[in-house]
């Protein structure tokens, strides 16, 4: 009777635990983790029509696929610590990452012109997609133990600075354009939610100025410079720099109000649209699918957006702060100079569409950035 008794306070308390869990698990934010899974679907099943003529052999999908599972084990092993975790090995991702970006212009791949993979086994990466995340993470734990209270002038940001531009002047070697420009867009738009005086942001303003035109004579390469003139009038070489932007435009613009159909878009099928399956994927998608089409992957995006931002809202410390912002500039940036590019609103930089171009490098870091952010918003509910 008294073994009996005794067992039943533990038998009680395991219920309990057991009842806890499953509450917090209904309470748990998984709006982010269902976006990306329906934008990935989106992905895989526009890349199967991009690819379905000339990769009948390769499937490139099953590579996508691959590559998502991999970034489904990553999602769950950033899911399990508490993000602090990422603010103490701030700087060890940094370094670690700016290693591997270092071993890219030794021991790097080539193709098409530039060194940008780097080989591990039968899998090649691409460390400059991984130091978006690395940067966000780097810089919001810089700025979490940076107690500055009358604002930041330039002294206090030559060092956050410079831990961002000797990254960018590694990705430019390679040469990467967009991804520089999309590292140090998140840079400044991390830089707005700060508080900086005013006369150090007006010559900042002033200095960017007159650095632009010294940045395109003599920072970039002649078919970079060649891709800005051909974007202020495509037509002026529509057999050479302008192809891509023209066949571009044809293919998002004949999709019309609700696209050619499945597989039945001719500028992607007829290889007339380079690129299809990376940069230009969104191009096959409003092709095939339509203004309606388009608008619905705008809208998805836009829910990650808005969610992402809800998640920087609530956090309660800085460095938590920061890391969504950070990475939600990250995702606005990808998606406003991809989507501006493919619509020839924007020069071609070579920028892919998180979640739906197809590369496992690209594919990984967007799942992490949509992890940390998950982690963010169901702090309460880590280890």
């Amino acid at each position: 009777m008294n073994h009996s008794s005794m067992e039943t306070p533990e038998l009680s308390s395991g219920s309990m635990r057991v009842g806890m869990y499953d509450e917090e698990f209904k309470k748990f934010n998984w709006s982010l983790l269902i976006i990306q899974a329906i934008l990935v679907g989106i992905g895989i099943y526009n890349l199967i029509s991009a690819t379905g003529v000339e990769d009948k052999s390769l499937g490139l999908y099953k590579s996508q696929l691959l590559w998502f599972g991999m970034g489904l084990a990553l999602t769950a092993l950033t899911l399990l610590p508490h993000y602090s975790i990422f603010s103490r090995m701030g700087y060890i991702i940094y370094f670690g990452n700016l290693l591997l970006l270092a071993a890219v212009l030794v021991l790097g791949r080539s193709s098409l012109g530039a060194k940008r993979w780097i080989g591990f086994g039968g899998f090649r990466v691409q460390p400059s997609e991984f130091m978006k995340i690395s940067m966000v993470i780097c810089l919001a734990k810089y700025f979490e133990s940076d107690k500055t209270v009358e604002g930041y002038g330039f002294r206090e940001l030559i060092l956050p600075t410079l831990l961002v531009m000797i990254p960018c002047g590694l990705i430019m070697m390679q040469p990467d354009l967009g991804t520089a420009l999309t590292i140090l867009a998140t840079f400044g738009t991390m830089m707005l939610f700060l508080k900086i005086r005013a006369r150090t942001l007006m010559v900042i303003g002033i200095c960017a100025v007159i650095a632009l035109p010294l940045a395109y004579k003599f920072g970039l390469k002649p078919y970079q410079r060649q891709r800005i003139i051909t974007f202020l009038d495509p037509s002026a070489d529509p057999k050479g720099s302008g192809y891509n932007s023209i066949q571009s435009m044809i293919a998002v613009g004949s999709g019309q109000l609700f696209g050619k159909g499945y597989k039945q878009g001719t500028q992607s099928q007829l290889n007339f649209l380079p690129e299809h399956h990376t940069d230009f994927i969104f191009s096959v998608f409003s092709e095939e699918h339509g203004f309606v089409g388009g608008l619905i992957v705008l809208a998805l995006y836009l829910g990650l957006l808005v969610n992402g931002l809800s998640v920087a809202y609530q956090s309660h410390d800085k460095f938590a702060l920061l890391l969504s912002l950070g990475i939600v500039s990250m995702f606005f940036w990808q998606i406003f100079v991809n989507m501006g590019m493919v619509m020839g609103l924007l020069p071609i930089v070579g920028v892919p569409l998180p979640f739906l171009s197809y590369g496992g490098s690209s594919m990984i870091t967007s799942m992490l950035g949509i992890a940390l952010l998950t982690n963010v918003a169901n702090k309460k509910f880590m280890f």
